[in-house]
């Protein structure tokens, strides 16, 4: 990671949006009275195509909607658990429910996913937003490792014109795929390290932890552990993830969310079992309660058994 540029994926996302506002004049952005320092340009610049709603979540997605229903292209910003739970009934009735039948383009983008707020508490803390969005229809769930990914998903929010969500870590990372990378957007997942028995599937900033110890377990047993980016939670080519993770006897999902609620681990648990597949599953994140206590995001997943060394351990203890 050394000479990697480190960036939040929200700045990669404004500055490209801003770059596309130029020329096209068919797209808003709306704010939840959420700035940052990439936003003042975009609000600068654009002032008749820049609308804060105030603290209203609910009401940034109905305005969204009905410039949606007009033709607009539309990008709505807020804190991450704020707008996908304040604002759930109109995410589904707006958007879920009503584009089933007409053609909305409404892009949610939400910051601060999983514990990336991490000092914040758990009011701040949203760890349930891969479940309840993956519940709805029509609606794609975008879930980036890094800016490049984010940067890149624009011209996609753009051209396909359904409701989307896209879920942004808060903190500077740095890029894990090229620039010049070809992302297929269609498949959902990109196989990372390709490796032998173990495999870890995860989304979002846990794929930078996952990299991280497979790397460490290269160097130190000459364990070789395959990682796998799921960048599209929905909708997602399963039968290409499916041929990637046959090719491995035990899969570990990864993810900064709760377990067993519907997230990732249940996304690729309902790929292996329909198929019959004979490959172990562990899934790892956030156990089914909600953590006071102060800390980072590793001393927090630590307190849920999902640390780098409890990942390590799991590895260790599997009999393949």
């Amino acid at each position: 990671m050394s000479n990697v540029q480190i960036k939040t994926m929200r700045d990669a996302l404004i500055e490209k949006i801003y770059e596309k506002m130029y020329g096209d004049d068919r797209i808003f952005f709306l704010s939840a009275d959420f700035g940052a320092p990439s936003l003042d340009r975009l609000r600068k610049d654009f002032t008749s195509r820049f609308i804060n709603v105030g603290i209203a979540e609910q009401n940034l997605i109905n305005i969204s909607t009905g410039l949606a229903l007009e033709g607009f292209t539309v990008y709505a910003y807020a804190i991450a658990g704020f707008l996908t739970m304040r604002a759930y009934e109109q995410i589904r009735t707006n958007l879920s429910l009503s584009s089933q039948n007409r053609q909305i383009n409404v892009n949610l983008i939400g910051v601060g996913t999983g514990a990336s707020y991490d000092m914040s508490g758990p009011s701040h803390h949203c760890l349930e937003d891969l479940a309840i969005i993956r519940t709805l229809p029509n609606i794609v769930l975008f879930s980036p490792s890094d800016w490049i990914l984010t940067e890149k998903f624009v011209d996609f929010s753009i051209n396909f014109k359904k409701p989307k969500y896209i879920r942004l870590d808060s903190k500077p990372l740095p890029r894990i795929y090229e620039k010049s990378a070809n992302i297929e957007w269609n498949k959902g997942s990109y196989e990372l390290v390709r490796g032998s028995d173990v495999c870890v599937v995860s989304t979002g900033y846990m794929t930078h932890r996952a990299l991280k110890i497979a790397k460490e377990l290269q160097v130190r047993n000459n364990n070789k552990i395959g990682v796998i980016d799921i960048f599209l939670l929905k909708p997602i080519d399963q039968e290409t993830l499916f041929n990637i993770l046959k090719r491995y006897k035990c899969v570990i999902t990864l993810e900064e969310a709760f377990i067993n609620k519907g997230g990732l681990d249940s996304l690729i648990s309902g790929i292996i079992r329909r198929r019959k597949a004979d490959i172990k599953l562990i899934n790892l994140g956030f156990e089914d309660k909600y953590i006071f206590k102060s800390g980072s995001r590793d001393f927090l997943s630590e307190l849920s058994h999902f640390g780098e060394k409890d990942i390590i351990r799991a590895i260790k203890e599997i009999e393949v």
